[in-house]
């Protein structure tokens, strides 16, 4: 696989939908949905890099915030400490995961890398948190 410039490799396939022959990229760097610091690449030996196509780069990035909201609303469950604790984080983290169902069920994205069930049941219990917490 060659790598160019901005991160885009010409060859082999996406690691998600299996396209081939189009330009890929690699899904690495940059803030979680909390702004936290992402960098799935640090150790510069990471020797299997995933590469994604154009659409499913987007649902990659729908994928991790949808991993981070998930991650924070087991916290949560648990009575550890959670961003989702302040009241905006969870308003904010319920109308992301309902924006990721509607991009998801709609024909935009394959789908290959999010399941709708998940995406709808996660979205339907922090409504049900942020409305119990409101009461």
């Amino acid at each position: 696989m060659m790598e160019v410039e901005h991160g885009t490799a010409f060859a082999d396939q996406c690691d998600a939908c299996g396209a081939s022959g189009i330009s890929l990229m690699k899904v690495s760097l940059g803030r979680d949905f909390f702004g936290r610091s992402y960098d799935r690449l640090s150790p510069n030996a990471d020797l299997s890099p995933k590469w994604y196509c154009d659409p499913c780069s987007v649902e990659k990035n729908l994928q991790r915030d949808f991993r981070d909201i998930k991650g924070e609303f087991a916290k949560l469950n648990s009575g550890d400490e959670s961003v989702l604790t302040q009241a905006d984080q969870l308003q904010r983290a319920t109308l992301r995961l309902q924006e990721i169902s509607a991009l998801i069920t709609g024909a935009t994205l394959k789908q290959t890398l999010l399941k709708p069930n998940e995406v709808s049941a996660l979205a339907h219990s922090l409504e049900a948190r942020r409305t119990a917490s409101l009461a």
